[in-house]
């Protein structure tokens, strides 16, 4: 019997057969995973973990190497446990022999450094018999000499210092943030902030001397949350329904972060207790979750946040242990679908005061969809959901090695460009965006999105008519790699559902698309694709493909200004305040144009 088998955060569906264990399953699927000793049971580098499903008791040796605790939670190792029937499936970062891709950079933007921490080298007097103030006394009234205001000093910075001013010959590296001392680091050690982008599926992470605003390392990851959920909705939905489920998603996230923040500084070759100030941006769910936040409000009508303003809170405080002693600064979210991702994507693509009339697309299993006209900031959100992702397709992976990220097609061959070095084993996002786009081109696929069977690559498969991209014999793990029919549809779903979102927006200003003078495309979809392409789907307003401008993570820019300048911060709370959001939820506008945007030009 058959079964199907999801790797997350991998986005692969592999078909398998019962009595497989999930890593000959896995390497079927093309599947980097780890397996040292060749699947005998005893390296222990394949571990998954078993969200959903049926499976072989576990083994001796799985016991041996897996503690109860994480047993009970559903680790297990990939060449021992047998598929019983459809999985789903975790898999972690340690346990791939290559890493995703993930879209970091992002088109910079040229601001006066201005930290909201501000830095002072600082020799003070020595403690004596005729000076018996405290060391914290001592070292704020050095700061108010400088003509700071400056009266108090956290409790981790008290701590640090009397050992530093006697270890160091009485000088300090002094961080005054708010009035207060946030800091004491070695003389000579600069102060360090981050700078996050926690996004559904993918999180980019910033480290940042704040002497300088000079960026030092930048590092990429997947969202641990996905084996929770692959969309917004869904993570919701867990963190409801099932007990602790809100407690959950908050605790792997930030153990995420805390791994992002210290493979951030050893890429630096800096240590992470330098750390003292950190900005983090996401969409409204993902703020809520990571702040503890309640969620079910968010997850029916009319989706009301719990908090929108900015905040300040303590790492400690949500558990990020990495960095106890940093204050994060979270930036303010527009509304219960658009976050501060959505802010900071417009503060750093500077679409908030472009003097032309410019759209922005923040593309992503949520797409957030920006207009700006004269002294108007419309806004508004879109389920665009996961197939950009390779979710839901047949053939569908995320940006992985193997994953074909460029299809070319002609009336007789396919060509086609793969991430790696290695034989393709399924279609990333960009890839299937392509492939739609140029069957469009050549007339295979029809306005509805209907597959001719004229050209020599088309066939009827299994679930009915599918085109042949790469054949078995040429493919990593001997089986075909084809787009349905079926795969079609999801694209024209989310593609129609961005495009609907547009078209609302332009009427709710009252412009028509010959008004529209470009269009920023944000994100890390929206990096890798062809406009071309998304032109020929009907993706966007049909403008020409020079109108358009893809500045990559935007969304990430816009946490690292927030980062490096006061002003900058301060400057997306206006933003946000200013925003016009349309709920596109119950709008006649929207239902009427996604039927007529789901088709093809």
């Amino acid at each position: 019997m058959s079964c199907i088998v999801d790797f997350e955060p991998i986005g692969r569906r592999v078909v398998a057969e019962e009595g497989e264990t999930i890593l000959q399953v896995a390497q079927r699927g093309g599947i980097g995973l780890a397996a040292v000793c060749g699947g005998a049971g005893t390296c222990g580098r394949c571990r998954v973990q078993v969200m959903t499903g049926a499976l072989s008791r576990a083994t001796d040796s799985e016991r041996a190497r897996i503690g109860p605790d994480q047993l009970a939670e559903g680790m297990r190792l990939a060449c021992r446990a047998v598929v019983l029937g459809d999985l789903k499936v975790n898999v972690p970062p340690s346990s791939l022999t290559t890493s995703q891709r993930t879209q970091v950079e992002g088109r910079a933007l040229d601001v006066p450094f201005d930290p909201p921490v501000r830095t002072y080298e600082m020799e003070l007097a020595r403690a004596g018999r005729d000076d018996l103030r405290s060391d914290a006394t001592r070292l704020c009234e050095q700061v108010q000499a400088r003509g700071l205001d400056c009266t108090s000093i956290d409790l981790s910075a008290a701590q640090r210092l009397p050992v530093l001013l006697r270890t160091h010959d009485w000088r300090v590296t002094t961080a005054v943030a708010r009035g207060r001392v946030v800091a004491v680091l070695p003389p000579g050690n600069p102060p360090l902030g981050i700078a996050v982008d926690l996004g559904t599926t993918k999180v980019a992470g910033y480290l940042v001397d704040l002497t300088t605003g000079k960026m030092l390392a930048a590092e990429g990851m997947m969202n641990p949350q996905i084996a929770y959920g692959e969309d917004v909705m869904a993570r919701l939905t867990h963190a409801v329904q099932n007990e602790g489920g809100a407690d959950r998603l908050q605790e792997v996230i930030v153990a995420g972060l805390n791994e992002l923040a210290c493979t951030l500084c050893a890429k630096a070759s800096q240590s992470p207790v330098d750390i003292v100030e950190a900005v983090i941006v996401g969409n409204t769910a993902m703020h809520h979750l990571l702040l503890g936040l309640p969620t079910e409000q968010l997850g029916s009508a009319p989706y009301v946040a719990a908090l929108s303003d900015p905040c300040d809170v303590m790492a400690r405080d949500i558990g990020l242990t990495c960095v106890p002693d940093a204050s994060i600064h979270v930036l303010p979210n527009i509304a219960g679908f658009v976050g501060a991702d959505h802010v900071a994507m417009l503060l750093g693509s500077g679409i908030h005061n472009a003097g032309d009339v410019v759209m922005g697309l923040d593309i992503g299993t949520n797409t957030e969809v920006a207009l700006k006209v004269g002294d108007r900031l419309l806004t508004c959100s879109t389920a665009s959901g996961p197939a950009f992702e390779g979710a839901h397709i047949q053939a569908g992976m995320r940006a992985a090695p193997g994953a074909i990220e460029r299809v070319w097609i002609n009336e007789e061959r396919v060509a086609y460009q793969i991430i790696g070095d290695v034989l393709p084993v399924g279609l990333c996002g960009s890839g299937i965006l392509d492939a739609v786009g140029q069957l469009r081109k050549i007339g295979v696929l029809s306005k509805t999105g209907a597959m001719s069977r004229e050209h020599p690559r088309t066939r009827q498969g299994a679930r009915g008519p599918e085109f042949l991209i790469v054949p078995g014999s040429e493919s990593g793990n001997e089986h075909d790699i084809v787009l349905t029919r079926a795969d079609v549809s999801e694209i024209q779903l989310a593609k129609g559902a961005m495009r609907a979102g547009a078209e609302v927006l332009m009427e709710e200003a009252g412009i028509t698309v010959n008004e529209l003078d470009r269009i920023v495309i944000a994100g890390a979809f929206g990096f890798y694709i062809d406009v071309r392409n998304a032109l020929r789907v009907g993706m966007f307003p049909p403008l020409r493909p020079e109108q358009f401008e893809q500045v990559g993570n935007a969304a990430g820019v816009g946490a690292r200004l927030a980062l490096i300048s006061a002003e900058q911060r301060a400057l997306a709370g206006e933003i946000a305040k200013r925003a016009e959001y349309v709920e596109l939820t119950n709008d006649v506008r929207f239902t009427m144009k996604f039927a007529e945007a789901t088709l093809m030009p």
